[in-house]
């Protein structure tokens, strides 16, 4: 009796696991898979795809709610995850960051202060938070301030995803090519 119990119990965790598991094996996403720029900035030289960052900082209450609604949204994460590789950029870090032959710095000003790459990326019109997008070769596509609730923004990153933004203006895109490829989202 306590072998066969010991046995069923076996058989409902490895159950419990496998399910848990894509055929791949891999675990299905429940998140971004968030990157450094250098990581990405690795990664697309070995396998090039766009790249969608997140300018953030700490005390930005507005990031912090894109965080926990907007990049938490089963569709993003999804559709992020397959086309873009993700990366979270703090405005304020104070490490150097150095992508190919160019170093950027922390630049004290005030009380805080702001990264030379989060300025590159936002046109040096720091916003928070800022949303960059660059092509698969690293070169900037659009920078868009601003909260972005999860339907608009899944509107935006597969209009760029999809290179939608190279053949009609976004408008016409979210009123009809959007609604005819992502109705059910």
């Amino acid at each position: 009796m306590k072998t066969s119990a010991t046995s069923l119990l076996l058989c409902l965790i490895m159950l419990t696991v496998t399910m848990g598991f894509k055929s791949d094996g891999k675990r299905p996403a429940e998140s971004i898979q968030w990157l450094t720029i250098e990581e990405a900035y690795a990664k697309i030289q070995q396998e090039p795809r766009k790249v969608l960052i997140d300018v953030y900082t700490d005390w930005c209450g507005w990031c912090k709610v894109m965080d926990r609604e907007t990049f938490k949204n089963k569709a993003v994460v999804e559709y992020v995850n397959r086309k873009y590789y993700a990366v979270k950029l703090d405005a304020e870090q104070k490490k150097a960051i150095t992508l190919g032959d160019k170093k950027f710095e922390f630049l004290q000003e005030g009380g805080r202060g702001v990264h030379q790459l989060a300025l590159a990326l936002t046109n040096n019109q720091p916003s928070y938070p800022t949303t960059v997008f660059l092509d698969d070769k690293f070169n900037m596509i659009q920078p868009l301030p601003g909260y972005m609730k999860p339907k608009e923004f899944h509107q935006v990153i597969t209009f760029i995803g999809e290179d939608y933004h190279k053949k009609e203006a976004f408008e016409d895109y979210k009123s009809k090519t959007y609604n005819s490829l992502f109705a059910a989202k």
